[in-house]
């Protein structure tokens, strides 16, 4: 494993950032830290980069004891949110300042620059400045210098959060792509539960200082270890007192079967691709309904329209929780 954090912890005063954080990172893969603002993902990133210092446990990268190693000396890439970058210095500089530092030879630094900006597509940037570039260009840049000390690991915090959706679901693209070319392991902060399913090999999810579970995206989506897994990996309600995905249900016209439910259509949404209904039922649970435009075409769902509800699957059995 390329990155073992065992009995981690870590307090601010009376404020519990990490609690017996225990976590395995394979070699190569992409890791998602994810979690709600304040659930410490963050702290853990920079415990592992460290900028921050654990009050108790252990960080093991490519099997070296770098619990007490200075930051410079753990050889760790990071980028952060709001890139950092060297304003007075052009984008080729930037890259190149890692190398510089370490005095590597003139044509070895030049060669390498010219070969990551290749890489991130900003080879025709190479000497503006970074406040010539857009969000995304300054991003891929930052990547790029990170990526310049040949680091064993690249840490990433909410390294799209700044950028508008559209930018950000190119960049999640781009680093899905950037990553199966240069095999890095890479840890990267995110909220965004979309962000965490499309890119990451492994997701970590975190809340409240503890890991919550640990797994594929297919995984914790599909087989949440609690409810809170469930309801922040996908949007979630509730049917009959259990916690369904709204894609889950099934909508008919007349009972499917003996666990049907009754009710009522009190709103319709239609979003895009998706229609989105908010049924009252007989017992009086609100449930959020989504299904497809041509299903609910041909089904002729208006409000006050009567339905039957029924869960397309029976709950998943939770996966194990890794690390907790």
């Amino acid at each position: 494993m390329s990155i073992e954090v065992s009995g981690v912890n870590k307090r601010y005063g009376d404020f519990v950032a990490l609690e017996n954080i225990n976590l395995s990172i394979p070699t190569g893969g992409l890791t998602a830290l994810l979690g709600p603002s304040g659930g410490g993902k963050t702290t853990l990133l920079r415990v592992i980069a460290g900028l921050e210092t654990a009050d108790s446990g252990s960080i093991l990268i490519e099997g070296t004891d770098a619990t007490r190693l200075a930051v410079q000396k753990r050889n760790v890439g990071f980028v952060f949110q709001h890139y950092a970058a060297f304003k007075h210095m052009s984008v080729a500089r930037n890259v190149a300042f890692g190398l510089e530092i370490r005095k590597r030879p003139k044509g070895e630094i030049q060669a390498r620059v010219e070969e990551l900006l290749e890489l991130v597509h900003l080879s025709q940037f190479a000497h503006r400045l970074p406040s010539q570039l857009s969000g995304g260009q300054r991003q891929r840049m930052a990547l790029a210098r990170a990526l310049a000390v040949e680091p064993t690991v690249l840490l990433l915090d909410e390294p799209f959060g700044a950028l508008d959706a559209k930018v950000r679901k190119e960049l999640r693209d781009w680093l899905r792509r950037l990553h199966e070319e240069v095999h890095v392991t890479t840890v990267f902060v995110t909220h965004d539960q979309e962000e965490a399913l499309e890119v990451a090999d492994e997701i970590v999810v975190i809340n409240e200082g503890r890991v919550e579970q640990v797994g594929t995206p297919d995984q914790l989506y599909d087989a949440p270890a609690n409810d809170f897994v469930m309801g922040f990996l996908g949007s979630v309600t509730t049917l009959d007192g259990q916690l369904v995905r709204p894609h889950d249900i099934e909508v008919s016209l007349a009972p499917a079967g003996p666990d049907s439910i009754e009710g009522t259509v009190s709103r319709v949404q239609r979003i895009g691709f998706e229609v989105r209904l908010t049924v009252l039922t007989d017992d009086g649970e609100v449930v959020t309904v989504e299904l497809t435009r041509p299903h609910a075409r041909r089904l002729a769902l208006e409000q006050g329209r009567v339905v039957f509800l029924s869960a397309l699957f029976e709950p998943a059995k939770p996966v194990l929780v890794a690390g907790a």
